[in-house]
């Protein structure tokens, strides 16, 4: 399974759907970067996706975007194909993050 990397808030509705989604599809292991406890981290996100608003996603190396993003993938059936890819670059380390 590829590596879920989101950045996300606690009361967040989009952030927790989100999660739903992923644990629908048999993702367990979601690295979770809590921007509303590390808001530093939110100037990394940024940096990294272009995007302000959480959640923000990273499948394997590939930066799939919100909960918005999440849920057309899965509606036009290429959520599963991505989640498949054994791509072990995606931990979260920033340098790797945003050369992909």
């Amino acid at each position: 399974m590829a590596r879920v990397l989101m950045y996300c808030t606690a009361a967040c509705p989009y952030c927790q759907s989100a999660e739903r989604l992923l644990a629908r599809k048999g993702v367990s292991d979601i690295e979770r970067v809590r921007v509303d406890l590390e808001p530093a981290r939110r100037a990394e996100m940024m940096q990294k996706g272009g995007r302000r608003t959480v959640p923000q996603l990273w499948i394997g190396a590939r930066h799939v975007g919100g909960c918005d993003e999440l849920h057309a993938l899965e509606r036009a059936g290429e959520l599963d194909a991505l989640l498949k890819n054994n791509d072990a670059s995606c931990r979260a380390e920033p340098d790797k993050m945003r050369d992909a």
